[in-house]
């Protein structure tokens, strides 16, 4: 494990450390971090976002249905190739 050092540094009315840009890459950490108090330190973690996207939670929609015996689950699909999107309205 890489031990680094990082200085402390004013920020406004606090103070805080930066984070070199490749570090906050790797653990793919964005805009917020968790902060965990142990009594060794503290641990950064990255927040993970567990929201499904759009397409996964269409996915999974369809999948309940189908699990629920509904025969017409999945057949929006379909409609995407019928053509209809390219007529004039």
């Amino acid at each position: 494990m890489k031990v680094s050092t990082l200085k402390v540094v004013p920020i406004g009315n606090s103070r805080g450390v930066r984070l070199p840009a490749p570090l906050l890459a790797r653990y793919r950490i964005k805009g917020r971090m968790a902060v965990e108090e142990r009594p060794e330190g503290i641990l950064l973690k990255p927040v993970r976002d567990d929201r499904l996207s759009w397409e996964e939670t269409a996915k999974a929609m369809v999948t309940a249905r189908v699990k629920e015996g509904d025969e017409f689950a999945g057949l929006e699909e379909a409609t995407i190739a019928d053509g209809l999107d390219s007529l004039d309205r």
